[in-house]
């Protein structure tokens, strides 16, 4: 149990920095959008390759992509962007994000069973 709890540890302390590099890169909404787009996209992937390797999900999936996607600091956003004023802009954040991120989760799997196949 030590090792799978570290791991989620380290994990999440990668995809915790990855995130606010991310984030300091881009900035705001644009950035969590990329961030969790992508993870999306990386989850799909993992999810296939990692099945025949579960002893790495902790990892990579729990810690690292955990810390990386950030539906906490969406929501925040979205509720940022209708609260000043910005709901058309705060539901198309909305929307895309979550519309964007599953056809991500699913093309990564798709792909991860192609290149794997």
């Amino acid at each position: 149990m030590f090792w799978i709890i570290s791991q989620v540890a380290i994990g999440g302390a990668l995809g915790s920095v990855l995130r606010y590099l991310t984030i300091s890169a881009v900035g705001g909404p644009v950035a969590t959008f990329i961030v969790n787009v992508a993870g999306s996209l990386v989850m799909g992937v993992l999810a296939v390759v990692l099945a025949s390797r579960p002893h790495l999900s902790p990892l990579l999936m729990t810690g690292v992509l955990g810390g990386f996607t950030t539906f906490s600091a969406f929501s925040l956003d979205a509720l940022r962007l209708y609260e000043t004023g910005q709901t058309a802009q705060a539901v198309l954040y909305t929307a895309g994000s979550v519309v964007l991120s599953l056809i991500a989760v699913a093309l990564g799997a798709a792909l991860a069973r192609g290149v794997l196949a």
